[in-house]
Formats: C-alpha cells, sequence, structure tokens
C-alpha cells in the first residue's frame, strides 16, 4: 500500500498511528485485527519494522550492531543474530566485510539498504517506509526501487509506503491511498488511479499521462 500525497497531507501520520508513536483521537487502527491501543506498545513496534529516509543509524554503531538492534533486544542467542545479519546483508547486496564498518563510512544508498536490512532483522510482519529513497540521487534510487520490488517478491511482507511521488507509487504500489488534508481521498490500483475521476487523483494521472512529473509540493500537479 503506497500512501501518496503532498507535504502535510498526512502520510507520516499515518504511519505513526499504526505503530503507536501518535495516539488516535478518535476511530481505531487495528493491527493483525487487534486495535493498536489494545497492543503493548513495545511489542507492537517490534513487530513492525520502520524505515525512515534519513536511515537513522546509530553513527557510533557498526553495521553489524546496528543491524542486530532488534534480535539483540529480543535476547537472540549471538551466533544465531551474526548469523541473521550476515544472511540479511547478502539479502540487501550488502558485501559481509562491511559488517565492522560505521555508518560513516558508507555511501547513501549503502547507508539505505542497512536501513532497510535493521527494518527486517527480526522478521516482522509488517513494514512501515517513509520516503526511504527520496533522499537518494535518480540512478541509486531507481535501483533501489528495483531491488524493493524483487525483495517484496521474495518475502511477501505487508508494507505501507510513503511517497509523493506518483511515478514511485505507480511503480511499486499494489494499491495506493491518495490523502489530501488529513482525509482519504480513495484507494485504487494503478491502473485504476490512472482512470480515477476525482480531480486531486485526476489532475495527477493527467500530469503523469502527459509526461510530466506530478508535483504535489506546488499545488494541482
Amino acid at each position: 500500500m503506497v500512501l501518496l500525497g503532498r507535504s502535510g497531507s498526512g502520510k507520516t501520520t499515518t504511519l505513526k498511528l499504526i505503530n503507536r508513536l501518535l495516539e488516535a483521537t478518535s476511530g481505531d487502527v487495528l493491527v493483525e485485527g487487534k486495535v493498536v491501543r489494545d497492543w503493548d506498545p513495545v511489542q507492537l513496534r517490534r513487530r513492525i519494522g520502520y524505515v525512515i529516509q534519513e536511515v537513522g543509524l546509530m553513527p557510533h554503531w557498526t553495521l553489524e550492531q546496528n543491524i542486530s538492534l532488534v534480535p539483540r533486544l529480543e535476547k537472540w542467542d549471538p551466533a544465531r543474530t551474526r548469523a541473521r545479519v550476515r544472511e540479511l546483508m547478502d539479502l540487501m547486496g550488502l558485501d559481509p566485510a562491511l559488517a565492522g564498518r560505521y555508518p560513516r563510512e558508507l555511501s547513501g544508498g549503502q547507508r539505505q539498504r542497512v536501513g532497510v536490512a535493521r527494518a527486517l532483522a527480526a522478521d516482522p510482519p509488517i513494514l512501515l517506509m517513509d520516503e526511504p529513497f527520496g533522499a537518494l540521487d535518480p540512478i541509486t534510487r531507481a535501483d533501489l526501487q528495483r531491488e524493493f520490488l524483487a525483495l517484496q517478491r521474495r518475502l511477501a511482507k505487508t508494507i505501507v509506503f510513503v511517497t509523493h511521488d506518483l511515478h514511485e507509487a505507480l511503480r511499486l504500489a499494489t494499491r495506493i491511498a491518495l490523502l489530501e488534508a488529513g482525509r482519504l481521498v480513495g484507494v485504487y490500483t494503478p491502473a485504476e488511479f490512472l482512470r480515477a475521476k476525482e480531480p486531486l487523483a485526476a489532475a495527477y494521472a493527467a500530469a503523469f499521462l502527459n509526461g510530466g512529473r506530478a508535483n504535489p509540493e506546488g499545488g494541482a500537479p
């Protein structure tokens, strides 16, 4: 599920409602059929991987220490933890020789891969991704989008992915939820989105079909 919308539309707020970094003032958010306020917040968050644009790696920890954060909190056996780190580094296309390096010694794309590996470390059923590729150069971003699709086919996780880029949404989404000013405008498959009659969705689609890049930051694209 891709959450699409301009800045301030409620995308990141929605992610934070899912993992209880924010509490809903009305209505219910359900995770695995259970209202989130009935979950223990710590246990809830450990079942949900969270990837953000700035990555948020601990700068004074090695890659191995960063990736193994949640397994260590869950008191996994050290040998199992090391094996999981190596497995995830291989999955994310990271050379195992990098395990002892620090985030500052990596490229932006490598750091983003580490962030995804960390989110997957305890094999959570749900992954929240908040514009994870937004700060990367176009070539690296396209590479990671392609790898993301392959990863999703392999792991079959439930993923909620935030972006304001329609091209990225159409490439990655099974469904697109369009947000505007804190409300849900509609939910569409990518094909349905391009045929949508709702004015905001239609404006996005028109810009895309006309060969332009939808730019929600500047108003109607």
